[in-house]
């Protein structure tokens, strides 16, 4: 029982983020929305606050249903209602663009107008763990070996401490360089690594990658 009024009241919180299509009068923008949506919760007023949800938040949650929430759970529904009326942070309004590649393109809504995220003009960027394995797959099948260079960690690409010693104790040459990772994936390793390019990407698109601290796993094959 618990868990179903949990299920509920998390439904309903959703709901209120989901509110991105302002349907009643002084509710224009990101902020005024939430705000207009967290007063009706607050008030009880269900019919307003429905109105102010997204089409994508309607098909999920029936007016009938989305009243019960409200008229059911008046405590939790006003703790709610409070917590939307102090977001963290600034509302940004953004949009998801898929190519027939799959390709995702980030648009965000800045003063007045759509302008294009920066990750979307960087083909090979690193700054989440899903971007860069998406930049690693798109260089390997362009054989971009200079590219590739970038997702090697720091470590190999400057070689082990075993590597860069001789026995002699002299410095000698060690390390990853583009060259050696070319002649390594065209040549011996090729059908190995060509497997398991193949095993990533098939894992990709419904894969939960998990992050913890500065290191980032991603279970695939």
């Amino acid at each position: 029982m618990n868990r179903g009024k949990t299920g509920w009241l998390a439904s309903l919180a959703l709901c209120g983020l989901m509110a991105c299509e302002p349907k009643v009068e002084g509710a224009e923008g990101p902020s005024e929305t939430l705000r207009a949506y967290a007063a009706a919760l607050r008030q009880g007023n269900a019919e307003v606050a429905y109105q102010l949800l997204s089409d994508e938040a309607k098909r999920n949650v029936s007016r009938e249903a989305f009243g019960r929430m409200v008229k059911e759970n008046p405590e939790d529904v006003k703790d709610i209602a409070q917590s939307l009326s102090r977001p963290s942070s600034k509302p940004v309004v953004t949009a998801l663009v898929t190519a027939p590649s799959g390709d995702q393109l980030t648009l965000l809504y800045e003063g007045g107008r759509w302008t294009v995220d920066g990750t979307g003009i960087d083909r090979y960027g690193q700054s989440t763990p899903r971007q860069a394995i998406k930049g690693f797959l798109r260089a390997y099948d362009r054989q971009r070996f200079d590219v590739l260079m970038r997702y090697v960690p720091a470590a190999e690409r400057e070689g082990s401490p075993e590597a860069m010693w001789g026995p002699d104790g002299q410095k000698r040459a060690g390390g990853l360089t583009a060259d050696k990772l070319k002649e390594a994936w065209t040549g011996e390793q090729k059908e190995y690594i060509a497997a398991i390019v193949q095993a990533i990407k098939t894992a990709l698109p419904n894969a939960k990658i998990e992050e913890t601290d500065d290191r980032a796993a991603m279970p695939y094959g």
